[in-house]
């Protein structure tokens, strides 16, 4: 169990999956540049989180919901926390699947909505950001959550995602290794990827292709000028 002072924001995660360089520079040395792309991203997020409270029929929704687990020691902010109308308070298996909300008849089941501005990745870094909000659900309700939603915006349409045993583990581990990142007070170095590089909004600050290598023949020049 993590203490308050110890809890990392539940983005990082996504970020360091990403890349670790980048998870460092960020959460680290505290640098951040913007591009078209996390742009239109904070954008989007912020209509999101303006949206307050809604009803439509057995659907409840709620928008920029507070988020802490102190089991992952990850703190953040949920997109869209939707409760789903339910018969009962548990499932076949006895597990608690329902919460019940104030002033509000019946049983109300947990169901996470991140939204994200692209379309679905070939990574795994969107479900587990999902999977640590559904976790931090979890233990503030005192209720298992075993699904969730990521809406993107170019398809304009959800893909619901599973909190399996899997998926579960791959976050509590990224969870730890975020942990162990941040502990250890070091940035990792690049290592340039066209896929991710070329896009990143950190490109100008990280470099990545100027890693290892000399950085131009005129310094070369002035530092044997100088033996």
């Amino acid at each position: 169990m993590y203490l308050d002072d110890d809890l990392l924001p539940i983005s990082a995660l996504q970020h360091l999956l990403y890349c670790p360089r980048q998870c460092g520079l960020i959460h680290l040395e505290q640098v951040w540049s913007e591009n078209l792309f996390t742009a239109e991203g904070r954008v989007m997020h912020d209509k999101v989180h303006d949206g307050g409270t809604e009803s439509r029929g057995d659907v409840r929704s709620a928008t920029g919901v507070r988020l802490v687990s102190h089991q992952l020691g990850l703190y953040g902010q949920a997109d869209v926390v939707e409760f789903h109308k339910t018969e009962g308070e548990t499932n076949e298996s006895g597990q608690t699947i329902a919460v019940t909300l104030p002033g509000i008849k019946g049983f109300w089941r947990p169901f996470p909505v991140e939204h994200k501005r692209g379309k679905p990745k070939s990574h795994r870094a969107d479900e587990v950001q999902l999977c640590a909000q559904a976790i931090c659900l979890e233990e503030m309700l005192k209720v298992y959550i075993p699904s969730g939603a990521l809406f993107y915006g170019l398809p304009r349409r959800r893909q619901e995602v599973i909190f399996d045993e899997g998926l579960r583990t791959m976050t509590q581990d990224v969870a730890k290794k975020l942990h162990e990142l941040i502990e250890s007070g070091q940035t990792p170095t690049a290592n340039y990827d066209k896929n991710r590089c070329d896009c990143c909004s950190l490109w100008d600050i990280c470099q990545p292709k100027s890693v290892g290598r000399k950085v131009s023949p005129y310094i070369d020049r002035m530092l044997s000028d100088e033996e």
